[in-house]
């Protein structure tokens, strides 16, 4: 069951990246939605032995064979390693009530969440400091999406159809992410 759990995690935290990179999805998300990739550059090993001496050309005639020549081992450049700055250690994102959660270095925490209901599908993104943001929304077939705003906390997806409407309501409410899906008309 956790491994099920993880696995269904893992795509909603990358449900977004996955999303733009459709080209039957509309916008692309904000760069800032997409988390910051840890690099580990590793440099191969670098021998330290010296190569060993070969013998020196011989040129002197054997009787019954022709002259011999040995060449030398051409001499490849050696390469420092590159230096490069320590990789900044970013927190492994968590879960906190279905939201992916990451903290980013000024200790803000950012939740993002896919909400899919039968007009459509909107990942939304709340960060601590009150900030509620649609990521991408995807209207299903016949379904037009549109998205109000009023506060910086309070946002509303709309999934319209003529006379049926889903409505996804993303608020910043008691220092946590609180969003509710309903469904108007028939």
């Amino acid at each position: 069951m956790a491994t099920a759990t993880s696995i269904v995690l893992s795509w909603v935290a990358l449900l977004p990246v996955l999303n733009a990179a459709r080209a039957d999805v509309g916008a692309l998300p904000d760069i800032d939605q997409v988390p910051a990739a840890k690099i580990d550059v590793q440099q191969p090993p670098i021998s330290t032995t010296a190569p060993a001496r070969p013998a020196p050309p011989s040129t002197s005639p054997t009787p019954d064979r022709t002259p011999k020549v040995t060449r030398k081992p051409s001499k490849k450049p050696t390469t420092e390693p590159a230096t490069t700055a320590p990789a900044a250690t970013t927190p492994a994102p968590t879960v906190e009530n279905g939201w992916t959660v990451t903290t980013g270095s000024d200790g803000v925490k950012t939740y993002v969440r896919s909400y899919t209901c039968a007009g459509g599908q909107a990942v939304i993104k709340m960060t601590s400091r009150g900030v509620v943001s649609l990521v991408t929304a995807t209207p299903a077939d016949g379904y037009a999406v549109e998205k109000t705003q009023s506060e910086p906390d309070d946002m509303a997806v709309y999934f319209n159809e003529t006379g049926h409407s889903f409505i996804i309501r993303a608020i910043w409410w008691n220092d946590a992410p609180f969003v509710e899906v309903n469904e108007i008309g028939s």
